[in-house]
């Protein structure tokens, strides 16, 4: 603490990684004489630590019996998490922070439904960047994280909640999530994916650049929860007769300017939805490696046609194409490779004219065998001497 106290002025990125793991898993508390398990009510205290007098005489974790169990049962780092005035304490020297990291890979599936000290060290977290002076933080990345953690770093439903929570976090500008998918369907509750919204709703107001990515399988569109089928659907009455069933609001980001979205599944409608309920702020959207459950990309982006007037957008896009690199191989006539490069040229000249990308050639220019003359052809494939030149000085290993 007294070298954070020194430097912690200077500090203006910092990132918090705590991986899940065996030393993170809390087994269940059971009691010492009937073997029972016992039901353990979390309530974050935030007891000053330099007045021992008053630490002492009240109890961390709600009761001495509970405490005096927790000690026994718990290792020492899950009371290090818990310790939520360590951690205001340490951010408050970090006045001039600016970009926070928030990173805890590693969690098993069966782990999902059970709190374990990356839970508690993220509620520790939270409250000490809220009652902290951290007027310099626009920025927050959530790199690798699991579902659960949303429902500890909320500010609104999270532990340790007060009325001015939210204050802090609507400094962000910049928000970016990468987190673990779990599977979903129709049939199972979507739990996650209610407090996944919740959590997006508390940047709605601030956030101007957010992206957002699903680790492994493909997961649905984060921005548009309101429209997933699952979540439309109600639950089984049998699942949780006391569950909500009301229609969750749509997300709107009155300032937001660019927006990424990375490994999604989602529908056409959701996208036009999107753009057409954004089109006055935003400037640049990207789906990166996204699939359309329903739907075309035209569909999708048609909107931008309506509110421009006119289809110039679709010149500005980009091609992509995979332009193979082909080295002669040994004992191939020069005449055959040219006859292979005037095929790959009839074949994207084909491909272009399918499109209606046809491009006019460059003057000058005609087919492979009436450009490239004698000399012309040295340069173009080069000299005996120059390959072995090249080869050698590779990286690969030639024969």
């Amino acid at each position: 603490m007294a070298a954070l106290a020194r430097i912690g002025s200077h500090v203006r990125t910092l990132k918090f990684n705590l991986p899940h793991g065996p030393e993170t898993f809390l087994p269940p508390l059971l009691d010492c004489i009937t073997g029972e398990e016992v039901t353990f009510i979390y309530e974050p205290s935030c007891l000053p630590t330099r007045n021992s007098a008053v630490r002492l005489s009240v109890p961390t974790y709600g009761s001495w019996e509970m405490t005096d169990l927790l000690v026994k049962q718990y290792p020492p780092l899950f009371h290090a998490a818990a310790n939520v005035s360590a951690f205001i304490r340490a951010f408050s020297f970090l006045i001039n922070l600016k970009h926070l990291k928030i990173s805890c890979p590693g969690q098993e599936s069966a782990h999902r439904y059970r709190r374990s000290t990356v839970d508690y060290a993220l509620i520790s977290l939270r409250i000490a960047v809220e009652r902290s002076p951290l007027r310099d933080l626009d920025t927050l990345s959530l790199l690798s994280v699991h579902p659960g953690a949303v429902l500890y770093l909320n500010p609104t439903m999270g532990f340790g909640a007060l009325p001015n929570s939210t204050r802090r976090w609507r400094q962000i500008r910049k928000l970016a999530i990468h987190m673990d998918t779990i599977p979903y369907s129709t049939s199972d509750p979507a739990d996650h994916l209610k407090l996944l919204h919740a959590y997006l709703q508390t940047f709605s107001s601030s956030v101007r650049r957010l992206v957002f990515r699903w680790n492994g399988p493909k997961g649905p569109f984060p921005l548009s929860l309101n429209a997933e089928p699952c979540l439309r659907t109600p639950s089984p009455p049998t699942a949780c007769p006391r569950r909500c069933h009301l229609a969750l609001r749509p997300l709107k980001f009155p300032k937001l300017r660019f927006m990424e979205v990375e490994n999604a599944t989602l529908d056409a409608s959701q996208v036009s939805g999107f753009i057409i309920a954004h089109r006055r702020s935003i400037t640049e959207f990207n789906f990166e490696d996204s699939n359309l459950r329903t739907g075309t990309w035209d569909e999708a982006l048609a909107p931008l046609t309506r509110i421009s007037g006119n289809e110039k957008w679709k010149e500005r896009s980009e091609e992509v194409m995979d332009v193979p690199l082909v080295l002669s191989p040994v004992g191939l006539e020069e005449g055959q490779m040219e006859k292979v490069l005037r095929d790959q040229e009839g074949q994207i000249a084909r491909m272009r004219k399918e499109r209606g990308q046809l491009t006019s050639p460059v003057p000058g220019m005609g087919a492979w065998g009436k450009v490239v003359g004698a000399r012309g052809r040295g340069l173009f494939w080069g000299t005996e001497e120059h390959m072995k030149r090249f080869l050698r000085s590779s990286v690969f290993t030639w024969r």
